[in-house]
């Protein structure tokens, strides 16, 4: 398979995983370990800014993961920057996902929030990754001001609801100058491997993994189905069709046999 590159940096793992929810820092660490993934994102609140290190982050660099912190909590454009230049000063890192959501019952996005946060912090050197609504329009503006890619989301946050925003992501997939990654809301493996079928260059997975009954099998199979997702793509899917079409056309070989 050809490689994601993000900000530059290339990957061989499609899928970027989250921190939260799993009952230990070891269940974690297995997990991330099963899955592959090589980028894993986390809640700059939870770490400890003091120290620059905790039990999650120590055991995700020693397997070579790449740190991608995110503003999760953020109500504000001015909260999620503040945030961005607490997490580059911890953890040392110019990645940023930018997560600005104001409603808690819900957890959506805030639009106009998260695009002048992203705009201020491009300004000020990080390579964003922007958390939003599947709004093909907010998407390219938000390529526009310079993000390192946009991340549409499925469903909302932790539902497990799968791709309810596929018509929208399909559009933005197709559109977009930068690269998509589907986040939020992927509840199986097969959401996964069909964001990636439909052209999404990477996707997004916690719930569905840390909320399995098995975690670590779990993201096996999240695993395998962004590989085969990926190659999907890359094959070339053959389409649809409103009428049947023969496995095996008859016209050729009753031509040939009329001679």
């Amino acid at each position: 398979m050809d490689k994601l590159v993000l900000a530059g940096q290339e990957f061989d793992s499609r899928l970027i995983i989250g921190t939260g929810k799993y009952a230990s820092a070891e269940a974690l660490t297995k997990a991330c370990e099963a899955s592959g993934a090589q980028i894993a994102t986390m809640a700059i609140k939870r770490v400890d800014i003091k120290g620059g290190s905790d039990d999650i982050i120590l055991p995700l660099r020693k397997l070579g993961v790449t740190l991608m912190p995110n503003t999760s909590g953020a109500r504000t454009a001015k909260e999620a920057i503040f945030a961005a230049q607490l997490s580059r000063e911890a953890l040392g890192t110019d990645w940023i996902k930018v997560e600005v959501h104001p409603d808690q019952k819900y957890l959506l996005p805030d639009p106009i929030e998260t695009y002048n946060a992203c705009a201020e912090l491009v300004k000020q050197g990080f390579k964003v990754f922007a958390y939003c609504s599947a709004d093909p329009c907010l998407c390219k503006s938000l390529a526009e001001a310079g993000v390192s890619a946009v991340m549409p989301l499925g469903a909302p946050i932790g539902s497990a609801r799968g791709l309810e925003t596929l018509p929208f992501l399909k559009i933005i997939i197709r559109e977009s100058s930068v690269p998509v990654i589907v986040d939020a809301g992927i509840g199986a493996p097969s959401e996964a491997a069909k964001s990636l079928e439909l052209g999404a260059d990477a996707v997004m997975v916690n719930t569905a993994i840390a909320a399995a009954n098995d975690p670590v099998l779990m993201a096996a199979a999240f695993r395998s189905a962004c590989e085969a997702g990926r190659i999907g793509y890359e094959a070339g899917l053959a389409g649809l069709s409103s009428t049947a079409r023969a496995t095996s056309p008859m016209e050729k070989f009753l031509a040939e046999a009329m001679k």
